[in-house]
């Protein structure tokens, strides 16, 4: 392709606190962590992408785009410069678009230094700088109700894919079911946004396209030839009290359910990256996290690249891991098709930024919801299926999943 030759200017500026009240209140734009990260503002360039090449297409389409930019960055940190928010659709046969959206303006913060970033068509008009801070839309409050997989349909679908199972068709399979909702006209969806963000400040807040979530794990991290990965795969909810959560966790720890689980989806990324990296660490043995309303089981993955893949060609080889998908991949896929009576979309796809040089984050784009233009919503939440798993516990375990989306939006 030809690319569109974009202008790219990056500057120092003071600090702004908050992110979140730079945004369209439509269309916001927002990779953001402990209230630090990446606000987009307007649109100068959208792709978009689709069928089983959407990852791979979008690889080789933004090595032209930053091939054909003229970048002025005297900053030169992570996350200056020309740079992209993506989503991407989970399954080849989606029918919603995989986007990467290169933004007006992008405000970035991090370690008490802000920058702002102006792009536009080479020969064009700069951008206007709208750093002034908009207070948030009036309140809303909207019940997201079961959509095309209600609780009985989801038992009797976990049900199936543990006798798939049993009679050795597959490892593990990921189910999802779905929660739907309609937002009142000019519902400012930076109230939602700003919700998650401020529940889940060690998650991953982010926007992009409609999608809106906050995602606990680390697709993958490319910066500057290292590459870093959180892999979350085995839940427990928290405790009521301090004595319960304790045992929560270690119940967790030593369920060998949530083992197998969690071992098939570190095995799924190691295999993934193994042929892009000179060498890759994990951690011993799982660990606990803790958010908010859950216990997760944790590994770290650290590696250094050796074959100069952008962050981009990594998500590519990577998705879907077994966290999201199951394993075998293709026998987990068929069997979500066959059982998910709805397109997930965007839900557990990859979604994040990515940088001219190719670097930048990703995450499975989990706790998260739709929003369609006219104010449709659809959330989406699901859990790992293996032999043990019981149909009356992964149905509760998908209520609590559900909780960060259902508690923004209401």
């Amino acid at each position: 392709m030809n690319a569109q030759a974009l202008t790219v200017e990056t500057t120092a500026i003071a600090d702004v606190r908050q992110l979140v009240l730079l945004l369209d209140s439509r269309e916001p734009l927002l990779w953001m962590r402990r209230n630090q990260g990446l606000a987009g503002i307007g649109t100068a360039l959208r792709l978009e992408f689709s069928g089983p090449t959407r990852l791979t297409d979008a690889a080789a389409a933004w090595r032209d785009v930053a091939a054909a930019a003229t970048v002025t960055d005297p900053l030169g940190r992570t996350g200056t410069g020309l740079l992209a928010f993506g989503a991407f659709a989970f399954d080849a046969s989606s029918t919603q678009s995989s986007v990467l959206i290169v933004p007006q303006v992008i405000v970035g913060r991090e370690d008490g230094q802000c920058w702002v970033t102006r792009i536009w068509p080479t020969g064009g008009t700069k951008p206007e700088l709208p750093l002034a801070l908009r207070p948030l839309g009036h309140e809303y409050r909207i019940s997201l109700l079961p959509g095309a997989l209600p609780a009985d349909g989801y038992r009797t679908a976990v049900g199936e894919a543990v006798g798939r199972i049993a009679a050795a068709q597959l490892n593990k399979v990921v189910l999802a079911r779905d929660l739907v909702g309609h937002l009142p006209a000019e519902s400012d969806l930076r109230r939602a946004v700003s919700e998650l963000a401020l529940g889940y400040p060690d998650c991953w807040t982010y926007a992009v396209d409609g999608l809106v979530g906050s995602s606990p794990e680390t697709l993958i991290r490319a910066d500057h030839g290292e590459v870093n990965a959180r892999v979350l795969a085995g839940t427990m909810s928290r405790g009521a009290d301090a004595a319960a959560d304790l045992e929560a966790a270690l119940h967790l720890a030593t369920s060998s359910k949530d083992g197998d689980e969690h071992a098939f989806a570190v095995q799924s990324v190691l295999a993934s990256l193994r042929p892009h990296t000179s060498h890759l660490t994990t951690s011993e043995i799982p660990f606990t996290v803790k958010l908010p309303n859950l216990w997760h089981l944790a590994t770290d993955v650290e590696g250094t690249l050796s074959d100069g893949s952008t962050s981009l060609d990594l998500i590519a080889a990577m998705h879907p891991t077994a966290a999201v998908a199951g394993t075998p991949t293709e026998s987990a896929l068929a069997l979500i098709r066959e059982l998910e009576p709805f397109d997930r979309g965007r839900y557990a796809g990859p979604v994040g930024w990515v940088g001219a040089d190719g670097d930048g984050e990703w995450a499975i784009a989990l706790r998260c919801a739709q929003v369609t233009p006219t104010g449709d919503v659809t959330a989406y939440a699901g859990c790992g299926i293996v032999l043990d798993s019981e149909p009356d516990r992964e149905l509760a375990e998908t209520r609590m999943k559900f909780r960060p989306i259902v508690e923004a939006f209401g």
